[in-house]
């Protein structure tokens, strides 16, 4: 027995010679002796298969996180499965997030790209880069959340004030309006039967008017609410955030945060139409002196002088000064906004998917969407859930088929209507661009322009609301303007699509 053990720890001795010898080309150098177990020192890293009697460890493996002693380190050097694992000197934490594409640990984090680094990351891919400790990059960028958490908190409250404040004056507004009538049944009692047909003009292009500031107001309010909402989640998420224990964890999730964030600019709109109303009855009392064969004319012109010289009654504060129009794509691209539908609004034959950015007219296969206010239910027709407010805001689609449309129009649209206001190609609060049997076209309050263009799969639609203009461009090629309105917008608009046809396909996309 005791031969046979000689014999065997004999070529055992044999194997481990040779197998050093294989493996000696790929280690720099050869270990050092392990110390004794009772030579370990407090800041030695021991071998974590060391069972009875800790032995300190020679090295590291990444791939398997676990730290080797010289004895549980041959299999490592010897077999060949294992040639393909990462060695490196001893690691306490062996469990500290590696870097993905070098396995080793990672040490800093690159300012510039918002990522971490390891040290070959450092001297490679981000070499020149702007780069702090973990500890460092962790201090500076919760300084920096801490700012941004009181900015957004001031703001969200902000807006809360502002949607009060838009209640409110609805409620005087409406008062005033009631006001309105009175006094006005009051002037057309002096005009008997005559005047009788004219009052009921006057009074349905007043209560024209407050239905337009109403609406108006829901889409402002609408639109606040949206950003509340967008500002509170940005809360939500960096509270979450700085609860992070791990720095990786935090910094990669700040990373994640900081290109999704939310704006902070939240605008202070008001309305203000009480002159409009003072101006509206004295309208009424100056033209009942006029000859009653003139009355209808003579009011409807007065009426209507004065609702052009109001159309704009939200007043939003100051803006900055004017920045140069954009003029190549990469310009555009500095407003994009990523938008989705709302598929709350989504027509039963319109099949939404990929992350709600597409749409695909499935007729005559109808999709079960739940009964909602909002859905488009003649039209077949889906609104993107995002609004667009003040400034300037950019965003590309790609469509396909012959009665595939994009736009944009006010949340007011008529959701259930059949008549041509109801659609984003029949009403003047409307803009859009789509395809028929004529060819490429532009449409606004019913009105066809016909485009020079055919083949167009890819579209740009650019917003300054500021300034009232919209633009479409072809982006099928070269970036080229195709047709640009101006208007006053009174509401948010909010990107809309019409699929008149089977297989008509529009996509939000991002770009490229």
């Amino acid at each position: 027995m005791d031969k046979r053990r000689r014999k065997d720890h004999s070529n055992m001795a044999t194997l481990s010679s040779n197998s050093e010898e294989n493996v000696k080309g790929n280690e720099e150098s050869e270990a050092p002796a392990v110390q004794p177990s009772d030579m370990l020192l407090v800041q030695d890293v021991l071998c974590d298969s060391c069972l009875e009697s800790p032995k300190k460890a020679l090295k590291s493996c990444l791939t398997c996180q676990v730290s080797y002693c010289e004895d549980h380190l041959r299999p490592h050097l010897q077999k060949d499965k294992f040639q393909s694992h990462r060695l490196v000197d001893p690691l306490r934490d062996i469990n500290f997030p590696n870097c993905e594409l070098h396995q080793l640990p990672l040490k800093s984090f690159c300012l510039m790209d918002c990522s971490c680094l390891c040290l070959d990351c450092e001297n490679q891919e981000h070499e020149g880069h702007m780069t702090a400790s973990l500890g460092e990059a962790c201090t500076q960028i919760k300084t920096e959340l801490q700012k941004k958490h009181k900015e957004i908190s001031q703001n969200v409250t902000s807006v809360e004030k502002t949607v009060e404040k838009l209640l409110s004056n609805s409620n005087l507004i409406k008062a005033s309006v009631q006001d309105g009538c009175a006094s006005i049944a009051q002037q057309f009692t002096r005009l008997q039967i005559t005047v009788e047909e004219a009052r009921k003009k006057v009074e349905e292009l007043l209560d024209g008017e407050h239905k337009k500031t109403l609406r108006q107001v829901e889409g402002i309010k609408a639109h606040l609410e949206q950003r509340r909402e967008e500002l509170i989640k940005t809360l939500t998420q960096i509270n979450t955030l700085s609860k992070s224990r791990s720095e990786v964890d935090f910094l990669q999730g700040y990373a994640e945060l900081k290109k999704g964030m939310a704006e902070i600019y939240v605008p202070t709109v008001s309305i203000n139409r009480m002159d409009y109303v003072k101006s509206y009855i004295q309208a009424v009392a100056d033209v009942t002196q006029e000859l009653c064969e003139l009355i209808f004319s003579a009011y409807r012109e007065k009426l209507n002088m004065i609702c052009k010289g109001d159309s704009k009654s939200v007043m939003p504060e100051p803006q900055p000064a004017s920045k140069p129009d954009p003029e190549t794509r990469e310009d555009f691209l500095k407003y994009f906004r990523s938008l989705t539908f709302d598929p709350d609004t989504t027509h039963h034959f319109l099949r939404i998917m990929e992350d709600n950015s597409k749409l695909t007219n499935t007729s005559p296969w109808q999709h079960s969407y739940p009964d909602h206010p909002s859905r488009f239910e003649y039209w077949r027709q889906a609104m993107a859930k995002e609004s667009l407010y003040l400034g300037r805001h950019y965003m590309e689609a790609e469509l396909s088929g012959e009665g595939a449309h994009v736009g944009v129009t006010y949340k007011s649209i008529d959701r259930k209507g059949e008549d041509s206001g109801s659609c984003i190609t029949g009403n003047d609060f409307s803009w859009c661009v789509g395809r028929n049997s004529q060819g490429f076209s532009s449409w606004h309050a019913g009105v066809e322009t016909a485009l020079e263009a055919t083949d167009i799969t890819k579209i740009g639609l650019y917003i300054d609301f500021t300034h009232g203009s919209v633009s479409f461009y072809n982006l099928t090629g070269r970036m080229k303007l195709l047709h640009s309105y101006t208007a006053e917008f009174i509401e948010p608009l909010y990107v809309t699509v019409w699929l008149s046809k089977k297989d008509n396909v529009v996509a939000l996309v991002s770009p490229k």
